[in-house]
């Protein structure tokens, strides 16, 4: 088993680059199976899953080369097969297979998902569209078969009943080559969506209003090959910028689109935290006394459910009461007990939690129960007095690319540690 060990209360100081989004990559890498020709992929994150992605992709058939940052797929050998139960099974963004499988095949044969444990994140909005589309469900076992029976995908009018990023995504990548013109209302509008539509779009798609509540796409018969830069991840760049607040003595984040951190930095800045916003950076000075500040996650471009638990943290230190209610994933309250195991002044009611600070956090074994939670358990372990022990790391490494490194960079006393 793999620890991550922290000595904490040691101020942070330095630079930090945000590395290329893992919400924008999962769907990037399985939508260029509808590609005929070589893709390439720079600003890739050495997270882990986008290892699984690459293992999925290479058994299928696409022939792969990775340096670095930079990710080579040529997808023309890839295979019409059932995916690989065990890969699937353990990654949430295995969905976006659905789409890019049924646009160049027209079938997908799949294991059901997994990820972290949010709650309820159903994939019927997905269903509703490709049924909508054309094409039928049928389960087999733990397997799921969506085909078209022989006939490919046709455009059509897709109303989603709720806002979700990847239903949107996953129905824009089904209809870019269906025959006819899909229009997706009520769609998500996540920079993380402009980000696939740009790739596809460089490919030879025909989308428009990426980033507004209705896209529409014009099929298409084929899509060639391209060169594309993965937007910097923003929630890894609020994460930073939470850290370099809570327990930093002046911290540069660079590779920061500030325009996707929007109402994330409004809240900061009404808690007091003094920032200054560059070009493509955020400058994080050492801070006085913060306002406790109420938090309350809503869909894009309002406060990112992924940003709650990472900013959770940073609220420990604010002076005074504030409430979070994250009105996207009911289950996201996990990383509450592991704080007020740390001595946080935190608990969960009705629904939200409520923090009264500020508090002193002191080091104590605690468990990452899902990706961000782990990076809140980072950040406090980073504020804590004496030795913080975070195990279940493996949801840390999905998403948060060399973090082990680029901490050390800024000085914590942090390693990860075979047990």
């Amino acid at each position: 088993m793999r620890k991550i060990i922290i000595n904490g209360g040691k101020p942070l100081t330095g630079e930090v680059a945000v590395s290329g989004a893992k919400n924008s990559v999962v769907a990037l890498i399985p939508a260029i199976i509808l590609a005929d020709d070589l893709v390439v992929l720079d600003g890739v994150p050495a997270i882990s899953d986008v290892d699984s992605l690459i293992d999925i992709m290479a058994t299928m058939g696409a022939s792969i080369k990775r340096d670095g940052e930079t990710l080579e797929i040529d997808p023309r050998g890839v295979k019409d097969m059932p995916m690989p139960y065990g890969k699937i099974n353990s990654l949430r963004a295995s969905y976006y297979f659905y789409g890019s499988l049924l646009g160049r095949f027209g079938q997908a044969v799949v294991g059901l998902p997994g990820g972290c444990d949010l709650g309820p994140r159903p994939i019927d909005l997905h269903l509703k569209a490709f049924e909508a589309m054309g094409a039928t469900i049928s389960y087999e076992g733990e397997m799921m078969r969506i085909a078209t029976a022989g006939k490919p995908l046709h455009g059509a009018h897709i109303y989603m009943d709720t806002v979700s990023v990847g239903a949107t995504i996953n129905t824009m990548i089904a209809a870019t080559k269906a025959k006819g013109r899909t229009i997706i209302e009520n769609a998500a509008r996540e920079p993380e969506i402009i980000d696939v539509a740009t790739l596809l779009n460089n490919m030879g798609a025909h989308i428009r209003g990426a980033g507004t509540n209705v896209i529409t796409i014009e099929g298409v018969e084929k899509l060639h090959g391209t060169r594309h830069q993965v937007i910097p991840d923003r929630i890894e760049a609020g994460t930073y910028i939470a850290m370099a607040a809570a327990i930093g003595k002046g911290i540069r984040v660079t590779n920061v689109l500030y325009e996707h951190l929007e109402s994330y930095i409004s809240k900061l800045e009404e808690m007091g935290v003094r920032m200054t916003v560059e070009e493509d950076a955020v400058f994080v000075e050492e801070q006085g006394k913060l306002k406790a500040v109420s938090v309350k996650t809503s869909p894009y471009p309002g406060f990112a459910t992924d940003l709650q638990q990472p900013i959770t943290p940073l609220l420990l230190m604010a002076q005074g009461q504030g409430n979070i209610s994250d009105t996207i994933y009911e289950k996201r309250i996990n990383h509450v007990p592991e704080l007020a195991r740390m001595g946080a002044n935190i608990s969960v009611l009705g629904g939200r939690i409520v923090y009264q600070g500020p508090n002193q956090l002191s080091g104590a074994p605690v468990k990452a129960t899902d990706l961000r939670a782990g990076a809140a358990l980072v950040i406090a372990g980073l504020m804590a007095q004496g030795t913080t022990e975070i195990t279940n790391i493996e949801f840390i490494l999905r998403g948060y690319s060399n973090i082990i490194e680029k901490l050390r960079e800024l000085g914590a006393d942090i390693t990860l540690v075979e047990d």
